[in-house]
């Protein structure tokens, strides 16, 4: 099986999930998502297979957050989205993607549910 990970190697439970990925001989694409985020497509399709909003996915307590005005709750979804390709450092990390599932790797084991 080969999955996606988006990681933040500066992010302890993104190594982690990454650790267990690799335990389990999973096929792994690292992703660093501050350095090449996903775009606004692959960022929706990410939020239909995780089955949540953009809002729920992202990190509210970042600074970026407050600063872009994306607390303002007249945001529709799209703007949401574009705010965390733009700011990808909003995007809950670590996300796991198979062909048709993924996960959000907090705590890491949650991931082996879509393996």
């Amino acid at each position: 099986m080969s999955v996606k990970i988006y990681h933040n190697p500066r992010c302890g439970k993104s190594r982690q999930t990454l650790q267990l990925l690799q335990a389990q001989g999973v096929d792994v694409e690292i992703i660093e998502y501050l350095k090449t985020p996903p775009n606004a497509e692959e960022l929706d399709d990410i939020l239909q297979k995780l089955g949540m909003e953009p809002r729920e996915l992202m990190r509210k307590k970042e600074t970026a957050y407050r600063e872009n005005g994306l607390d303002n709750p007249s945001l529709d979804r799209q703007a949401l989205i574009n705010g965390m390709v733009n700011n990808p450092i909003l995007i809950e990390r670590p996300l796991v993607i198979t062909n048709d599932k993924a996960a959000i790797g907090r705590p890491p084991e949650a991931v082996l549910a879509i393996l």
